[in-house]
């Protein structure tokens, strides 16, 4: 399996068009949509609701270079609309939160 980076710095600065305060104010939309839409991805509910729920995640992490986060967020709509499970939850719940983390640690200095 291929590692994916946290944050791809690289991309988040060509998204962002090197601008490092666009970078964070982007950082931290995308935190938001983290700590919204995962909660909700891994409750019980609707497998289709929560499958378009992961792919709205997955399509933001790649906006921002959320390597890790986006192929978690894939295998989870994968397993949502195949099978109606999501087995890969707490692949996707790790993957977030060492994000997450990343994202706060590094808050003062996204582009680097």
């Amino acid at each position: 399996m291929r590692s994916h980076p946290l944050i791809d710095r690289e991309h988040l600065t060509a998204q962002t068009f090197g601008d490092a305060d666009l970078a964070r104010e982007v950082l931290g939309l995308f935190a938001e949509q983290c700590r919204r839409l995962t909660p909700a991805i891994l409750a019980e509910g609707p497998a289709a609701e929560r499958a378009d729920l992961a792919h709205t995640l997955k399509g933001a992490a790649l906006g921002v270079g959320a390597g890790r986060v986006a192929g978690a967020s894939a295998a989870v709509e994968a397993s949502l609309r195949a099978e109606g499970t999501a087995p890969d939850g707490p692949e996707l719940a790790a993957a977030v939160a060492a994000t997450l983390a990343l994202i706060e640690e590094d808050g003062a200095n996204p582009g680097t």
